[in-house]
């Protein structure tokens, strides 16, 4: 074999170089493996999303576009049968997690109780989401066929059946595996389900791009999901010499009690869940109910790069999620606030500084006259929206903070939130179209959800670390 040569080699200060940046960037920066992980996948998925909103501006018409961003919304009715679940598995797994040790096989030594109640939460999981997901894929189908029966009328003629099947089958497959990836999560492969979801918003793309330029564009979100599926589940076959031993594991005695344990955190978690939909995901069926799919494909490509916005900026916040498990149940709080408040301010920043990029950019666009930029609601409307995201990442770290203490504390919150968000968006989305929809949303954030949000952080916080 061919010697390297001294001058193909990196110089020691070159290396020097290297860790003095990864250093810079962890320390200040706050990125770590798994926010990097987090924020390439995000990332991807924004700069993806600018491709697909092209994609989409060319190759489908606007009442088509109104209804491929509407089987977005529907499809998220999934959250009636995830119940906050999938939160809850995390936490009791980081939680049981934390007395035991991994090795670099998969083998799990440590606490024996701690080993069998981590098989009962996982033994669980499965028979729920197997279950459920059953329930769910017949009930896509059908409130989907509804809807889109019901107020075809209003708009063009579309072709939206078996594209809306399909994306309903695929919705049940990642609704079963999606879980298990939260499972790892809280088991310590936080990096790793970080990685795996950048891959999964990259094979998702590639295949939504396929299907619209094959002129086959409402296939594109049953493609997208199936990507994420196909790669889930090659992932989490690779992991079976952990998951199959907790999966055959007898918990006898040991095994969580759900009802006196775990039930108690769910059903507000499911509240919560619940309520996220009529705050977050109203508006596109609302619109495209009372002001055609035009109007409705306009919001929800505005959504789509508000979202990509708001999934980059919680990225600090999501993948702390399960070492604040972890700390909580060591009692270490003060490394808990250290870190928290660290990610929020990362969270924030970033979330600002990305909002007005994107106004500014779309807000100059309508000044020259692009035709993409009717595509999206008037700068007015998307001026409103933006302003909620940051409102949105303080609430989502706040709640995310307590949530992790294995209690629901925002169900009131949430409540009260989906009840306002839902009224204004029924009412001034019927009247006032994109413009009411958006100052509802957002007066009801500043007004309620940000204020009522932080008192309910700072006092169970003072409380529980009291203690």
């Amino acid at each position: 074999m061919p010697e390297i040569s001294d001058a193909a080699q990196p110089s020691p200060q070159s290396v020097r170089r290297g860790a003095s940046m990864r250093h810079w960037i962890k320390s200040r920066l706050g990125v770590d493996k798994a926010i990097g992980f987090t924020i390439m996948a995000r990332g991807w998925s924004s700069l993806a999303g600018i491709v697909t909103v092209l994609l989409i501006a060319h190759f489908l018409t606007p009442g088509e576009q109104g209804y491929y961003y509407t089987f977005g919304s529907l499809i998220a009715l999934q959250i009636v049968f995830e119940l906050g679940f999938s939160f809850v598995i995390l936490q009791m797994a980081s939680h049981e997690r934390a007395h035991l040790t991994l090795s670099p096989g998969h083998v799990l030594t440590g606490d024996p109780v701690a080993h069998d109640r981590l098989a009962s939460v996982l033994q669980k999981t499965v028979r729920w989401y197997t279950t459920a997901a059953v329930i769910l894929g017949a009930f896509l189908i059908a409130a989907g066929t509804h809807f889109f029966s019901s107020h075809q009328r209003m708009g063009p003629n579309v072709a939206w059946h078996l594209p809306w099947y399909c994306a309903a089958v695929a919705a049940t497959l990642t609704f079963q595996l999606d879980p298990l990836l939260s499972f790892m999560e809280g088991c310590g492969f936080v990096a790793h389900v970080a990685r795996l979801r950048f891959l999964q918003a990259a094979v998702g793309s590639l295949l939504a791009w396929m299907s619209l330029l094959l002129h086959h564009g409402l296939f594109a979100p049953a493609m997208m999901i199936l990507g994420n599926a196909a790669v889930s589940a090659t992932w989490l076959s690779r992991h079976r010499t952990l998951l199959l031993p907790l999966l055959r594991r007898n918990p006898g005695g040991h095994k969580i009690h759900w009802m006196r344990e775990v039930w108690p955190f769910q059903w507000r978690m499911a509240v919560s869940w619940l309520c996220g939909y009529f705050i977050f995901q109203l508006y596109n069926p609302v619109l495209f109910a009372y002001h055609g799919a035009v109007v409705a494909g306009q919001m929800g490509m505005s959504l789509s790069l508000v979202n990509a916005l708001l999934s980059v900026s919680i990225s600090w916040i999501n993948t702390k999620a399960a070492p604040f498990g972890a700390l909580i149940a060591r009692k270490e709080y003060g490394a808990l606030d250290q870190m928290f408040f660290r990610a929020m301010w990362h969270s924030t920043v970033v979330c600002i500084v990305g909002a007005v990029v994107i106004w500014i950019g779309f807000f100059y666009l309508n000044l020259a006259g692009y035709s993409f930029a009717h595509r999206v609601i008037d700068p007015m409307s998307l001026a409103f929206l933006l302003a909620t995201v940051p409102i949105n990442v303080i609430t989502f770290a706040e709640a995310t903070y307590l949530r992790a203490h294995k209690q629901e504390k925002f169900l009131f919150v949430s409540i009260l939130g989906a009840i306002l968000v839902g009224s204004s968006t029924l009412f001034l989305g019927k009247y006032y179209s994109a413009t009411g929809v958006t100052i509802g949303s957002l007066a009801v954030g500043l007004i309620m959800g940000l204020p009522l949000g932080t008192y309910t952080f700072l006092k169970y916080r003072r409380i529980w670390h009291a203690k």
